[in-house]
């Protein structure tokens, strides 16, 4: 992990911008005259973690909404960090990423459903790279003695949260955004999924299967598992959510 940029913002919180070899990153962390000590004076406690997971729309388009919920997690003392995902924002084209995304306008400016073989090659693949890319972040994140466990992940792709939530043990709670089409394959991966889960889904979301996010929330395998649903269509996420799903990760990470 090599830092490239830093910047204090308003609130007491340090933006230091990092490149993972090929793939940016952000890390928001208290700032050092901010930070929390121990009681003993000695230096600031390694804050908990949670990772912002975003759609692949690039980081400088997505920056405003993920230095919002940044602000509110090291205000609830977090630490907070996000990388680009595959094929997105400065990192080299996808073609085959490129191409499923175009079958999917189609379809849907057409009017038409967009079938599995449309989903699975828009989201499947994106999974199998940006989780492992997700892993070596932890491991790089982790090994700052700024940062501390336990973990958590907040954010969409719903199916990098799902698979990542399944299969890496650091990510002790999950808050998931239901908003994005979901191969089939990934309802098999969520039975897998045992971490306390906290669900926001918006019923009227204009672009999501309202009937597969409750599938696919009915598929976790998680004995503590809620879902909240908003009115209102994919950008209409109302203010009091994040402070809902604030108090779950202040009960699962602290």
């Amino acid at each position: 992990m090599h830092f490239t940029s830093e910047q204090n913002l308003d609130g007491g919180v340090l933006e230091r911008a990092f490149t993972l070899g090929e793939i940016p990153g952000i890390l928001w962390t208290p700032a050092p005259a901010s930070a929390p000590a121990p009681a003993s004076g000695s230096a600031p406690a390694p804050a908990p973690l949670i990772l912002l997971g975003h759609p692949p729309l690039g980081l400088h388009r997505m920056y405003p909404r993920l230095v919002d919920r940044a602000r509110q997690a090291v205000a609830d003392g977090f630490a907070a960090a996000t990388i680009e995902l595959p094929g997105s924002g400065d990192r080299p084209r996808w073609g085959a990423l490129d191409q499923a995304r175009a079958d999917m306008r189609r379809a849907v400016e057409a009017g038409e459903p967009v079938s599995d073989e449309i989903v699975d090659a828009l989201v499947l693949p994106l999974v199998d790279k940006a989780v492992p890319e997700w892993r070596a972040a932890l491991d790089a994140l982790l090994a700052l003695p700024e940062i501390g466990g336990p973990v958590g992940y907040s954010g969409g792709v719903i199916s990098i949260g799902v698979r990542l939530a399944a299969v890496e043990p650091r990510i002790a709670a999950a808050v998931l955004f239901a908003g994005s089409f979901v191969p089939r394959a990934v309802f098999e991966e969520a039975r897998r999924v045992t971490v306390p889960l906290h669900v926001l889904l918006q019923w009227d979301d204009e672009g999501n299967d309202r009937q597969a996010s409750l599938d696919l929330f009915d598929a976790f395998g998680s004995e503590e598992k809620s879902l909240h649903a908003h009115m209102g269509g994919h950008t209409g996420v109302p203010p009091y959510a994040g402070e809902a799903a604030a108090r779950f990760f202040a009960r699962h990470l602290r």
